[in-house]
């Protein structure tokens, strides 16, 4: 793949390569490092440009009161090269300077770190958290990745021919390709920013537009972000307030959205856009090696019993779960998982609103459920959700369990140890989602909403179980959850449980059809092929609408 392929530079806010390397709050930071795995297979020129956290994102555990409490321990990053080259940023009129590190012992592309400084430093409150804090630190945050990174490449002295945004947190990287051209080119700013755009693409993750990060005019300019670029100029790329979405759809010449579905939603979301990048749709997808259990996949290669693979790693996440809390689940039984971040719309706690309805096959053992999750620190409705699953944990002990502090090697353990993974935001607010295809490339069967990725992937009663169809209205907010419920309680009782337990050969078959429908559509390396064919080598168009 390497040969006449464009050299990427990939800047994203985080980045989930292994529980070792805590610098991921969740999806986003997971695909990105699944991103770089799969460049690395294909020996494809692309780095990646980050941040180094020294405090992660949040370690989250549950105290006695039920209640998830945050906790933030200062990591060493002592295995990871510090190149001992720095940057130097300016930040509300002060020089910052950054450390870059760099990381590729994770069979990963390159990956290089900014760092302002360790916590206890002057600039320390820069890099101590991910996604901590008010406005003015997380654009501190952002010009540093940004504007800091593509001084870091050049500093590295690393040829780049396309700079991909992953989020709208890299958008202030765009004000720094501008400012180098009027500078070093002399170029008007009309001029530099139509030869930036020809450089830059960008994806965008977020379904709604109250989810897109905006920031006031006088704060990106008393921070120093304009980084030259005067208030007119700021307020063409993004608007007033600079929305961080609307200026990337401005300085890239293709956009994409991270499934079908969320391809069309982007496209609605922002129509009222002139001149931005025609936004397609690329399909997010995992890196199979490192979430596909091996002996799942040779099993499955080789035609072999899977059942029995199936339940060895069963076996293993219920002896994980019993060291981890004093559940004893039974792995004979049905295990149904759910496992994700803990935001309202995706409804974590549903399949508890009328408890009655399963209370016999929860007391009794025949559906045992297993959770995990994080809520934003500053989130107390999410937090509030978490406090729902552990008090549903604690009401019917060994048969429900919520794991604390979710992370990589909890979700490893689950996507390769459930029996049906769960899976009912309200739509569409999941703009792809991930762990489901984690899930399916082990034949743990998806259970899911029609939204994000699911509606191009199982297919009911064959690899998996869609609770319903698309809503003519997204509007009636209360009568989707109530259908949703519904739908999901009929499922569970006449189709999961009867043919888990009485139609073993079926579960198999569906198994085999969730590996087959899984494996190559909704791997990173399938991803990663569609960026190159799709955006990184197709040129920019002279006019945009």
């Amino acid at each position: 793949m390497a040969e006449n392929k464009e050299k990427i530079a990939y800047f994203c806010m985080e980045y989930g390569l292994d529980q070792k390397l805590p610098l991921y709050a969740g999806g986003l930071g997971v695909l990105a490092g699944d991103y770089l795995k799969a460049a690395h297979d294909k020996k494809a020129p692309i780095i990646g440009i980050g941040m180094l956290w020294w405090q992660d994102y949040t370690t989250q555990l549950i105290g006695k009161d039920g209640y998830p409490h945050d906790t933030y321990p200062t990591y060493s990053f002592d295995y990871i090269e510090d190149t001992g080259i720095t940057v130097t940023v300016q930040i509300e009129g002060k020089d910052v300077n950054c450390k870059i590190y760099k990381t590729n012992q994770f069979e990963n592309a390159p990956l290089y770190l900014l760092d302002a400084g360790h916590p206890d430093s002057e600039f320390g409150w820069i890099n101590d958290r991910l996604y901590g804090g008010d406005d003015r630190k997380r654009i501190a945050q952002e010009i540093v990745l940004g504007i800091g990174g593509v001084r870091a490449l050049r500093a590295l002295n690393i040829e780049v021919d396309k700079y991909h945004f992953n989020e709208g947190h890299a958008a202030f990287a765009g004000f720094e390709l501008i400012r180098e051209k009027m500078n070093n080119n002399n170029m008007d700013f009309e001029n530099a920013l139509e030869e930036t755009r020809k450089e830059i693409v960008f994806t965008t993750h977020t379904p709604v537009s109250a989810g897109n990060e905006q920031h006031h005019l006088d704060l990106i300019e008393s921070m120093g972000a304009n980084n030259g670029l005067t208030r007119e100029q700021l307020w063409q790329i993004g608007g007033d307030p600079f929305n961080m979405t609307a200026a990337c759809l401005h300085m890239s010449y293709v956009a994409n959205g991270v499934s079908k579905l969320h391809g069309e939603t982007a496209r609605r979301m922002w129509q009222h856009l002139d001149k931005k990048a025609p936004i397609i749709s690329i399909t997010n997808g995992v890196h199979v090696k490192t979430w596909q259990n091996p002996e799942i996949k040779e099993a499955f290669e080789q035609n072999k019993n899977l059942w029995d693979v199936h339940m060895k790693y069963k076996k293993k996440l219920v002896n994980f779960i019993a060291e981890k809390t004093d559940a004893r689940m039974n792995p004979d039984n049905l295990i149904v998982g759910f496992a994700r971040r803990a935001a309202p719309y995706k409804r974590s706690e549903l399949i508890f609103r009328d408890t009655d309805k399963i209370d016999d096959l929860l007391t009794s053992g025949k559906m045992q459920l297993v959770f995990s999750g994080k809520a934003h620190p500053n989130d107390h409705y999410g937090k509030d959700i978490v406090a729902t699953l552990v008090k549903m944990d604690q009401k019917y002990k060994d048969n429900v369990v919520f794991l604390e502090n979710y992370g990589m090697k909890i979700t490893k353990y689950l996507v390769q140890g459930c029996d049906v993974w769960l899976n009912n935001p309200r739509r569409p607010l999941e703009a792809s989602g991930t762990s489901g295809m984690k899930a399916a490339i082990n034949g743990v069967l998806n259970l899911s909403v029609l939204d994000g990725w699911v509606a191009e992937g199982p297919e009911h009663g064959i690899s998996g179980w869609i609770i319903d169809e698309v809503f003519e209205s997204l509007d009636e907010k209360l009568e989707e959850d109530e259908k949703d419920l519904k739908a999901l309680y009929k499922i569970l009782r006449e189709e999961v449980i009867p043919i888990y337990y009485n139609d073993r050969d079926r579960w198999e078959e569906m198994m085999k059809a969730s590996i087959a429908m899984s494996h190559r559509k909704f791997s990173a390396a399938r991803m990663l092929e569609d960026y190159y064919n799709l955006m990184y080598n197709k040129k920019a168009e002279p006019a945009l609408i």
